[in-house]
């Protein structure tokens, strides 16, 4: 395993990559409204990219993947691609942006609620985010990785939720996906600890009912195997010298006053 450490002309661009990706989910925030389709929120996005941000959709074609977004609803747990059904009132989406800007990526997805939805559906997309947030206070030099496992595990069993153990964050840099990955789920993984200048993706996903999911005939789409609904957010961090920087962070998030309000 050879994990990248970042030097700071990389984390330069990193933090522009970043900027650019958080962008990406504060423009399309008034266009997800019922009756748009999930195809037309994914054109938005790769036009304001595009032409706007002068980058590079990452996820286009990677792997052969056919949108520029990934837009997961209801019960997609992740790598839902955009087509021609429309949103509706109730719905939750997660759209999950992932961006090149000279050469380097930066990740990130936040959920979002259609209308008005159920008492269920909000707790479950406030406890994904909040079970993001949690971590970021754990993440400092000298620290084995799977501390973010733990606090993940130890705040979901609070929760009548479910941890999707699938999916995990992982390196990111001049490649989409690096070394190392981060299990969102206990794990004995203490050999490696987060170094300065480390930079990866925390992208819990979080399921109202039971955690076991399921790959649709595309290859692609994954959804929860009971129907249930799943939530997930998603950041791309930096580790600094005394804890970590969130390069995805969004102007609307106030992460120090989510962390007192808990």
């Amino acid at each position: 395993m050879k994990i990248s450490i970042k030097n700071s002309e990389e984390i330069k661009k990193m933090r522009i990559s970043g900027k650019l990706a958080s962008q990406v989910l504060e423009m399309i925030t008034p266009y997800v409204v019922a009756g748009i389709t999930t195809e037309h929120l994914d054109y938005i996005c790769h036009n304001y990219i595009v032409e706007k941000q002068n980058a590079i959709p990452a996820c286009l074609g990677y792997q052969g993947f056919p949108k520029s977004t990934c837009i997961s609803v209801n019960e997609v747990v992740c790598h839902g691609i955009p087509n021609n059904t429309e949103l509706k009132h109730g719905d939750i989406v997660n759209i999950d942006v992932t961006i090149i800007k000279n050469q380097y990526h930066a990740d990130t997805s936040k959920m979002f609620i259609v209308g008005n939805t159920n008492s269920i559906a909000k707790k479950l997309c406030y406890t994904a985010k909040k079970i993001l947030y949690e971590t970021f206070s754990v993440i400092k030099p000298n620290i084995p990785i799977n501390i973010i496992g733990k606090t993940i595990q130890k705040n979901i069993h609070k929760t009548p939720f479910s941890i999707v153990t699938e999916y995990c964050g992982h390196g990111i840099g001049k490649e989409f996906h690096e070394d190392p990955y981060i299990l969102h789920y206990f794990n004995k993984n203490n050999k490696i600890l987060f170094k300065e200048g480390m930079v990866f993706t925390i992208e819990p996903i979080i399921n109202s009912g039971k955690s076991d999911v399921i790959c649709m005939d595309d290859s692609w789409t994954i959804k929860t195997k009971d129907n249930s609904l799943s939530a997930q957010y998603e950041h791309t961090i930096l580790v600094t010298k005394n804890g970590c920087e969130i390069l995805t962070k969004r102007k609307t998030e106030n992460i120090k006053n989510i962390y007192i309000n808990m």
